[in-house]
């Protein structure tokens, strides 16, 4: 189940759900630029420039969290998001390297 933040568990993390949320190419950037950064690396949504409206990067950020591809936690009055890289790499081997690899194919 869940957490009280929608984070769910190592073992609730389905595939459908993260190829769901990794569909979009703009959660697809977010979790390249964390998987592109050092582990444990947390950044403020604001922090990635997405060109679109608040409430669309909220939706975003949601959808990631739920999805079981990033932890989210309050820092004062922002919201710090943080690539749960080790479960991914635990429920889903080699997924991170594909989007980084697809990151460097499009550069």
């Amino acid at each position: 189940m869940p957490d009280d933040e929608g984070h769910p568990e190592l073992a609730e993390i389905e595939l459908g759900n993260v190829l769901s949320a990794l569909a979009d190419p703009l959660r697809r950037r977010v979790v390249r630029e964390l998987a592109a950064g050092p582990d444990g690396e947390e950044r403020t949504c604001s922090s990635f420039a997405l060109p679109v409206s608040k409430a669309t990067v909220t939706h975003h950020f949601r959808t990631l969290r739920e999805a079981g591809l990033i932890r989210q936690v309050n820092r004062g009055n922002s919201r710090m998001a943080t690539l749960r890289r080790a479960d991914i790499e635990q429920r889903f081997p080699g997924l991170l390297a594909l989007l980084t690899a697809e990151a460097t194919k499009d550069a």
